[in-house]
């Protein structure tokens, strides 16, 4: 017992190597995700892409994520059940074939279909990640371990953007997945000469009911939302039966966890206030960021002319200042209080929202630079605050938990923000560019108007004649835009409300230790 413990106390031997490992392995599923903003555009071409319509585009982003979120809580416990090692090895098998299945995908229901399949890998490298560093690291070194880990992350959100410039401009757009492919085998030879296996002595009992009853709410709930933006309307039985129908599974659902003794998703954290604060705010801020980030895409992509390089280029401010200032935050969040830092950062991000409605296809690309670096460095000082309220809510045997519910709960609110913010510019488009289209046949004014990728396809097809409808959808693009932008603003000054009321302040010295003891041990 006390040799066991003395391993436990001082680490494996090889815990920075194998660390090394494991940031390596979750690089092409965080690559992934933010390489797919830049090809949307050529993803959307009906010549060099596939050409998806923006619903399709919306679903091949959360077809992974809700996948992904649906799973995270079941591989974690199949993990600790069957091993950590084999289920890290088993989820990068699964991410690799479906990227390779994706990369030569024929039409965007194979890559809609690929994607989820993508969800089902990330699921299980993610959490096998982190149990793996809790279990090689001793409990002094477990936080900067952790620091690293997220510091890889970052670093890949960083370099996403200009690597699927670069593969775009060069190759074709399947490239963006194929390049998961030497990653993924790469990982998968150090993890089976590297990496141990290790299993939880005493695992928590799976939850298939819950699971179940959360992917098939949400997605039903997502199509309901998707589809209103198609048809710019809420009373079709296509948009709200699908919806009701997903927010009543939703209720059952949470009827379900609330009476289980094991559930995949505790929702009875959800009554202690400061952990709900804590979660919602980190939902919050996702869901205006990938919401945002779609409609970015196609503003500097097609409005303002920019090659896929060029835009993810331009990204990089936003991926800088995360960069820069999240070593910084935790400093920020003990000098002034949670409650202070996070309100700040929640008012900050909302203003940059808002900065949106002002743009237009005129406006000095130095300005957006500087409002994508203010927005990044406000997000830097939001999840600091975020996880000390989330420790301090829950018992430090909960750590775990609180960890990988907020992981649940962001990438959710970040597929509703693509859901619920593309289709509020679906809408608003539609609208717009309305006027312009009254000479096509009534087929190809419903198909033109769907997106502005749909009107240019368009235009195009009706060589001179057709490049008189550019100019309305840019203006309505633009105008979509500010109205989307000004609803997710809204959405961020409701947070930095809920935060400035109900997040808890600055922690007393003694607090404050206790929390840095929580955050060593757990």
């Amino acid at each position: 017992m006390d040799a066991t413990q003395d391993r436990l106390d001082q680490g494996h031997p090889r815990r920075w190597a194998i660390l090394g490992v494991l940031v390596f392995s979750l690089l092409a599923v965080v690559l992934d995700n933010t390489i797919l903003n830049v090809a949307m555009k050529t993803i959307a071409d009906p010549v060099e892409g596939l050409g998806a319509t923006q619903s399709e585009l919306e679903w091949a982003i959360n077809s992974y994520t809700l996948v992904f979120a649906g799973l995270l809580f079941t591989f974690g416990v199949i993990g600790d059940r069957t091993g950590r090692k084999r289920m890290l090895f088993i989820g990068m098998l699964l991410f690799g074939l479906a990227s390779l299945i994706s990369a030569y995908s024929q039409d965007p229901t194979q890559l809609i279909l690929a994607r989820a399949a993508m969800g089902i890998g990330g699921a299980a490298i993610m959490p096998a990640t982190l149990a793996i560093i809790s279990n090689i690291f001793p409990p002094g070194e477990r936080g900067k371990a952790i620091g690293v880990w997220a510091g890889g992350v970052g670093l890949a959100i960083a370099i996403g953007p200009i690597t699927g410039g670069l593969l775009i401009e060069r190759f074709w757009w399947g490239s963006i997945f194929l390049v998961n492919v030497p990653i993924v085998v790469v990982s998968m030879i150090l993890i089976a000469r590297v990496v141990p296996e290790s299993r939880d002595p005493k695992p928590s009992r799976l939850d298939p009911v819950g699971v179940l009853l959360s992917i098939v709410g949400l997605v039903a709930v997502v199509y309901g939302i998707i589809r209103g933006g198609e048809l710019a309307t809420v009373t079709s039985p296509e948009v709200y039966g699908p919806a009701l129908f997903g927010a009543a599974v939703l209720a059952v659902f949470v009827w379900w966890e609330r009476r289980s003794d094991h559930p995949a998703f505790d929702v009875r954290n959800f009554t202690n206030p400061r952990f709900s604060t804590a979660i919602g705010m980190v939902g919050i801020v996702f869901f205006a960021m990938m919401g945002g980030m779609f409609f970015l895409t196609f503003y500097l992509q097609i409005v303002l002319g920019y090659s896929p390089i060029q835009a993810g280029a331009l990204m990089i401010p936003f991926a800088a200042a995360q960069l820069i200032f999240a070593p910084l935050s935790q400093r920020v969040n003990e000098r002034f209080g949670a409650k202070l830092a996070s309100t700040v950062s929640m008012i900050v991000i909302t203003l940059a929202l808002g900065s949106y409605a002002f743009l237009d296809q005129h406006t000095p690309i130095v300005l957006i630079e500087v409002i994508f670096f203010v927005q990044g460095a406000a997000m830097a000082n939001i999840m600091p605050p975020a996880t000390t309220a989330i420790m301090e809510s829950l018992p430090r045997e909960k750590a775990g938990v609180g960890s990988a519910m907020s992981n649940t709960v962001r990438q959710v609110a970040g597929a509703l923000g693509v859901a619920v913010l593309g289709s509020v510019l679906s809408s608003s488009y539609r609208g717009e560019i309305a006027p312009a289209l009254t000479a096509l046949p009534p087929g190809a004014r419903h198909a033109a108007g769907e997106s502005i990728m749909a009107t240019a396809g368009v235009a195009e097809s009706l060589g001179a004649q057709g490049q008189a409808l550019m100019q309305p959808a840019f203006a309505a693009f633009i105008g979509g835009m500010h109205v989307t932008a000004l609803v997710s603003a809204v959405f961020t000054l409701l947070g930095a409300a809920v935060v400035a009321k109900w997040m808890p302040g600055k922690a007393r010295p003694v607090q404050q230790a206790r929390t840095k003891e929580t955050a060593a041990v757990g």
